[in-house]
């Protein structure tokens, strides 16, 4: 059984609501099918679901509020999105352990540390000639305190939450000054110059409507950019914020320090969610505690072939996927082009992602570099 947010009359939600409040007390069978390898499976024991299964947070939210997205989606690699901070204690020993073995080998009993110093990073251009590596883009998701998560936040909390991230978007200044796009009322030619420009951002997949997050769609939501195109930040996608900074080229350093300041300015002016253990903290457990992802596209046909490629970005923390998202490869004029990016996110800081990164790429353009002198 699992439980889909859709539109109904009052007098069928009545009905739904009661068979639902039934069947929740029962362990969700599904998750013994062969084929389900979710996290969720792995540590949702019948014991572990009956000593949850009648909690409830400040906020409402029970554990099915947690575990809804993984047992409507059994293909769910993880299949758990928490739906505020307090469901990450509350419901501890679902998600401790789902944590840990994510973010192994980091243990919760350690601290996570934040660093949002540019300096401390140690990347001078790795292609000033721009051969090898298209672009660079540094992203991060971010939550407000005092809010619940995306999962459990009603309609007017969105539209305050939306308000607040643009009153200090909208002052911001220098390089980062830009405007607010609404999805809302959205005009045609802004849509389309949005999606020209790879900016917009779609109602979310089968997994984030299970777990919530798509509900009154798409009220509250909407994508602010700065003049020259280098800053973006989505509103109330799948966290309150993802703040990413982006350019062609490989100044690596120079896009990190775009992001320090902006995401230095924002936490400063409206606070993030956070605590010791998990830092900064996200609906899904995957974006906990950097919640970074620092990337760029590069052209290494040669690297990509070395028998050696899996083993040297397992050494350097990276991972390397096809330019068109996750499981794609790249065909055509985009042979040979990955988007290579850091792996780690928890148990280190952001300075240390992005030099996981600049470093792993180091080590493939030596590879393709040589392999080009031969």
């Amino acid at each position: 059984m699992c439980y889909r947010h859709v539109q109904r009359s009052q007098e069928l939600l009545d009905i739904e609501r009661a068979a639902v409040a039934e069947e929740q007390g029962k362990f969700p069978e599904a998750l013994n099918k062969p084929e389900v390898k979710s996290l969720l499976k792995k540590y949702l024991s019948e014991d572990t679901f009956n000593e949850l299964k009648d909690k409830k947070t400040s906020r409402g939210s029970t554990l099915w509020n947690q575990i809804n997205s993984g047992v409507c989606n059994l293909d769910s690699s993880t299949g758990v999105y928490a739906s505020e901070q307090e469901a990450y204690t509350l419901f501890g020993s679902l998600f401790d352990p789902i944590i840990e073995d994510y973010h192994s080998p980091y243990k919760l009993a350690d601290k996570h540390v934040t660093d949002m110093n540019p300096d401390k990073v140690e990347a001078p251009d790795l292609d000033a000639e721009h051969k090898f590596i298209r672009s660079t883009r540094i992203r991060v998701a971010r939550n407000l305190q005092g809010h619940g998560l995306p999962p459990s936040i009603h309609n007017k909390e969105r539209l305050d939450i939306e308000k607040k991230i643009v009153n200090v978007l909208t002052s911001l200044t220098g390089d980062l000054a830009g405007k607010y796009y609404p999805l809302s009322g959205m005009s045609e030619d802004t849509r389309k110059q949005l999606v020209e420009d790879h900016f917009l951002f779609k109602k979310g997949d089968r997994f984030l409507e299970a777990a919530g997050i798509n509900k009154m769609w798409p009220q509250g939501r909407g994508i602010f950019h700065n003049d020259k195109k280098t800053f973006l930040v989505w509103v109330n996608e799948e966290d309150h914020l993802r703040i990413i900074s982006m350019e062609q080229g490989s100044d690596i350093k120079s896009v990190f320090q775009r992001l320090c300041n902006a995401v230095n300015e924002l936490d400063k002016a409206i606070g993030f969610q956070h605590d010791d253990s998990r830092g900064n903290l996200s609906s899904c457990p995957t974006n906990l505690g950097t919640g970074m992802r620092a990337s760029v596209h590069v052209k290494i046909p040669r690297a990509s072939e070395h028998p050696d490629f899996k083993k040297i970005c397992d050494e350097f923390h990276i991972q390397a996927r096809g330019i068109h998202g996750e499981h794609s490869e790249s065909t055509g004029e985009d042979a040979g082009v990955f988007d290579i990016s850091n792996r780690r996110r928890l148990g280190l800081s952001e300075v240390q992602c992005v030099q996981d990164m600049y470093n792993g790429v180091k080590k493939l353009l030596d590879i393709e570099k040589e392999a080009l002198a031969k």
